[in-house]
């Protein structure tokens, strides 16, 4: 498969999910619709969990923490000065990445499972703070009444389940395509460089904590903007929203589609969610259970994730179809038999029969 009908695949794949995603209010009912956007909301959570855990090596159990903290940012706005979603959004972004610098110190000098000891502490006590905290947050019977939202100024209000949905689908849409094209520039690459090998990129004279730092309140920000998202699906808010089953379903999400990817982040929550909300309907009483199993099924069929094993298959495909062409450009070796990057310039010589 040449690399512009590899490409064209991928474009007609990501137009198809995108056109089955837009049409998704006009083919099932309200209710659906509204878990859909709520789907969407978690899936950019995870997104940021995924930001972390998989791009800078900071696995993490507190992005519950940010994600509260738009939300309730967002819910405050909503109440007593702006019904504008722009306003909210950006409040509830500019909250979590304020939560987060507050939070930056203990975690970007930890590392492993010390970073999860951390970050859980750091959710569960932002659960409590909010539960206590009745004045502003409403306490544990969290705040109702949110009035429905205008998406900028001088449009009329978000007044259903489909307007709601189409809403969170172009922001979390706008959100990840930013995130992506931040991604590709050098510092994404250096981000993924400190994590594969720490020690080196600081030998190179890069400051690993400073990266580490700017991303985990990127990460924050991006979580904000998912609570100011939550608000805006389900009008209310309270600290059941932000428990720990919510953290570890968004890791669990996160390690089945692809801790390292963007897109496996959303596919992966979006199946423990169904799972849970769904799926567990006809076996009520049952979502643990088969969320361990589909956590287990995962592990044996996709080790890497369900991204990272599609990724293994598109290289497969790639190295057979590769074989095919000629032995000057099998896998490894280059054009003309010269090494391609990252190869020792010894393994090509080998591999192209020139041992002496």
């Amino acid at each position: 498969m040449s690399p512009a009908v590899r490409r064209w695949l991928v474009r007609a794949g990501g137009a198809g999910l995108l056109a089955a995603a837009v049409a998704v209010p006009w083919s099932v009912d309200a209710y659906t619709t509204s878990l859909f956007a709520r789907t969407l909301v978690l899936g950019l959570v995870g997104v940021s969990v995924a930001l972390l855990t998989g791009l800078a090596g900071l696995p993490t159990l507190g992005q519950t923490g940010p994600y509260a903290a738009g939300a309730y940012a967002s819910a405050l706005v909503a109440m007593h000065v702006s019904p504008v979603g722009v306003v909210q959004v950006f409040a509830g972004a500019a909250v979590g990445a304020l939560f987060a610098l507050l939070t930056v110190p203990l975690v970007v000098y930890a590392r492993g499972v010390v970073v999860l000891m951390i970050t859980l502490a750091i959710g569960e006590l932002t659960v409590t703070a909010a539960g206590r905290w009745t004045s502003v947050t409403g306490g544990t019977d969290g705040l109702a009444g949110i009035p429905a939202i205008q998406p900028v100024w001088g449009m009329a209000p978000l007044a259903s389940d489909r307007a709601r949905y189409l809403y969170t689908l172009v922001v979390v849409g706008v959100v990840i395509a930013a995130m992506v094209m931040l991604l590709r520039t050098p510092a994404g690459l250096l981000l993924r460089a400190s994590r594969d090998d720490e020690a080196r990129t600081r030998a190179s004279g890069h400051r690993v904590t400073g990266y580490l730092a700017v991303t985990f309140v990127g990460a924050g920000a991006v979580a904000g903007v998912a609570g100011s998202l939550l608000i805006t699906a389900q009008q209310y808010v309270s600290p059941a929203d932000f428990g720990f089953d919510v953290s570890a379903l968004l890791l669990l999400g996160v390690v089945i589609g692809g801790a390292a990817s963007i897109g496996g982040a959303i596919v992966g929550t979006a199946l423990v969610v169904a799972v849970r909300d769904w799926l567990s309907g006809l076996l009520p009483g049952y979502a643990p259970l088969l969320l361990g199993g589909l956590f287990v099924l995962t592990a044996y069929l996709f080790p890497r994730g369900v991204a990272g094993s599609s990724t293994e298959l598109a290289n497969l495909v790639r190295s057979r179809s590769r074989g095919r062409t000629g032995p000057g450009d099998r896998p490894g070796t280059g054009i003309q038999g010269r090494p391609s990057r990252g190869e020792p310039v010894g393994a090509a010589h080998v591999s192209n029969g020139e041992r002496r």
